[in-house]
Formats: C-alpha cells, structure tokens, sequence
C-alpha cells in the first residue's frame, strides 16, 4: 500500500519551486499557476507564504516571482557540504586505516560543529559522536581547529555570544585561556581535545580551509588509556596527511 503523505500543500509548494527553478527569467502568477496545475488563488496563496519565508523573491513593479535568497543559500550550502563529504570520504577512509580510531569529519553551524561522517573504530568504544549531532566548538578539536583559522574579530565575537560551559574537569571555560590555546593552534596547525567534552577521549582534529574559506574539519578520536606520546605522534601525522590530501582534492575541484 503507497504511504499517504501529510500536508498536500507543501507538496503543491514543491511544484512551484521546482517550476521556478527551471525558469530563467522571473515568471508571473498566471504563469505560474497554469504550468503547475493550480487556480489562481491556490497559487498566490502559496507564493505569498514562500516569498514571507525568503524561498521565492516578488519582483514589488512586475509582480513576478523567482526563487529566493533564503531556498538559494540553503542550496547552496547543501551542495557544499555533499562536495565536501564527497572530496573527504577516500581520505577519512585511509585515516581510520592508519589510526585504526574513530574518524570525523565536521561542519560549523553557527556555535556547533556538526558530525557528517563517522567511521566507527575497529576498537569499539562508546562515544557521544552520531551523524547529525552537534558538539560545541570550544571544547572539540575540530571546533577549536575551525575557530582557530578565524580572524581574531570572529573567535572574540564568539566568546561574546558563548558562554565556556564545564563539561568535564579539563573543559577550557575562561577566555584569556581560551585565547592562548588559540593561539597555540595557529602555531602547530592542528587541536586537540583532551578529554574536554567527554571524559577520557582524546582527539585530534584539523581544519579544512582554503583561503579564509572554511569546508569543516576532520578528528581522530580515542579513548585516553589508549594515548602514548609515540602513538599521539602517529595520530598528529595522519590527520595532517588527511587534510593536506583533502584540500589538495578541493584545489582540483575549484
């Protein structure tokens, strides 16, 4: 039996956005309605909600429609973040062969960094990281590794709107110290996460940008009994080859 879908308008919405995408000019209400199989009414109704919510764009003298700044940056950020789990996916794959750890790879939304890929340990251990999920920037090594190519203006404007929350003993949570690791990650080009999110797991984690342009990052991460400083080392110079791979592949692809 096919599935009865909910909410029949979002699905005329989808019409319309999906005509409109494939029109290069601005078209009119008339238009509009007639290449979607919709009355007049329905369709201004719908175009009107559309255009409140940034999807569509009403030209105010024509009275005609083209899609919206809003529907086009969410486009546009999902093509980017699909390119980027592209690019990465051969390099994460090689990451947990040498690492034999739980590789990340992740976006900034906002405060957050959000995990778009995971491959799983081949020592099983029990972390917080899900696809989908978020961690703080301030307390993981992929967040701290994105703010650290910031401009100092952007990681103080983020320190202004984020508060430093304990989340575990080993949780940066002042900003003069959060500075002076930021600092420190400049200079050595990748961050760590020492048990700061979770107790006892230790990550590695680097940036992924190309000329203050920002893709998201990749991390390494393990449980802290498993951490030698030999074994660190080898973590350190895995990560970066992963990085150094994934941005050459996104040199190529621009």
């Amino acid at each position: 039996m096919e599935k009865q879908l909910y909410g029949t308008v979002l699905l005329k919405a989808d019409k319309i956005l999906s005509y409109l995408a494939g029109c290069q000019e601005p078209q009119a209400l008339y238009t509009i309605a007639k290449e979607t199989e919709l009355t007049n009414s329905t369709a201004l109704k719908i175009l009107e909600t559309l255009n409140y919510i940034g999807y569509v764009y009403k030209d105010t003298e024509s009275k005609k429609f083209s899609l919206g700044p809003t529907i086009i940056k969410y486009a546009n950020k999902a093509i980017e973040h699909l390119d980027i789990k592209s690019i990465a996916q051969p390099h994460l794959e090689a990451l947990q062969k040498d690492t034999t750890e739980t590789v990340h790879l992740g976006i900034q939304d906002k405060a957050n960094i959000v995990y778009i890929a995971k491959i799983e340990s081949k020592n099983p251990i029990c972390l917080y990281s899900k696809v989908g999920k978020s961690i703080p920037m301030y307390c993981s090594a992929m967040g701290k590794a994105v703010l650290a190519d910031k401009a100092d203006e952007e990681v103080e404007i983020y320190l202004q709107n984020n508060e430093l929350v304990k989340m575990t003993e080993k949780t940066i949570t002042t900003k003069e110290a959060f500075r002076e690791e930021i600092t420190n990650i400049r200079s050595i080009g990748f961050a760590f996460d020492n048990c700061e999110h979770e107790e006892e797991v230790f990550c590695v984690g680097a940036s992924i940008s190309i000329e203050g342009k920002n893709y998201g990052a990749v991390s390494v991460s393990t449980p802290k009994y498993r951490v030698t400083e030999q074994f660190e080392q080898q973590v350190i110079k895995a990560v970066q080859k992963c990085q150094a791979n994934i941005l050459k592949d996104i040199k190529a692809s621009l």
